[in-house]
C-alpha cells in the first residue's frame, strides 16, 4: 500500500529572499517569460493567482521534450516565513500520484548586508501504486526553475 512520502531539495541563490518570494507570491505571470524552456504557459483559472484558493493551470516540460499540463491550487501562504504550498488537483501528475503538494520556502542568508538566500522545495506525495517512481523529475524541474528565476532577478534588478 502506498503511503505519503517527502522529498526535498535546497538551493542557494544570489537574489534577495523578498524578490524571489514575490515572483511566486504575486508575479507568477512572469514565469513563462523567465523560463520559456520549461514553462510554456501559466493561466489563472480562479481567484487572483496569489491568494489561498486560487487555481492556476501550468503547461510545462518537467523532463525530456514532453509537455505536461497540471492544475494547482494555492493551499497555504506564510508571509513571515516566505512559504507557499501548492497542491496539484488535476493533470498529468494526478495520473501517477494520489496526492502531490509542493512547498517553496525562501530564507534570507547572512547578516542583512548580503542579498543571498536559500530556497527549499519540499514535495509531499502519495503514489497511485508501488510501481510509480518517486517524483524526482519534479525536483529537477524546481531546481531549474529556481536557477532561472535567480538569474532573471539578478539581470533585471
Amino acid at each position: 500500500m502506498a503511503q505519503i512520502a517527502n522529498i526535498e531539495v535546497q538551493a542557494e541563490i544570489k537574489a534577495s529572499a523578498d524578490k524571489f518570494y514575490e515572483i511566486f507570491r504575486s508575479k507568477g505571470y512572469l514565469l513563462p517569460k523567465i523560463c520559456p524552456n520549461i514553462i510554456k504557459d501559466l493561466q489563472v483559472l480562479k481567484g487572483d493567482g496569489g491568494s489561498v484558493g486560487s487555481i492556476k493551470q501550468w503547461t510545462y516540460v518537467a523532463a525530456g521534450n514532453f509537455s505536461e499540463v497540471s492544475k494547482e491550487t494555492i493551499e497555504s501562504i506564510d508571509e513571515k516565513n516566505k512559504s507557499i504550498a501548492f497542491r496539484t488537483v488535476e493533470g498529468e501528475v494526478t495520473k501517477h500520484y494520489k496526492s502531490f503538494k509542493a512547498t517553496v520556502e525562501v530564507t534570507p542568508r547572512g547578516n542583512g548586508c548580503s542579498s543571498s538566500s536559500s530556497v527549499k522545495w519540499n514535495i509531499e506525495y502519495e503514489k497511485q501504486n508501488e510501481a510509480v517512481p518517486a517524483p524526482n523529475k519534479y525536483l529537477d524541474f524546481v531546481v531549474i526553475l529556481t536557477n532561472n528565476v535567480d538569474a532573471y532577478l539578478l539581470n533585471n534588478a
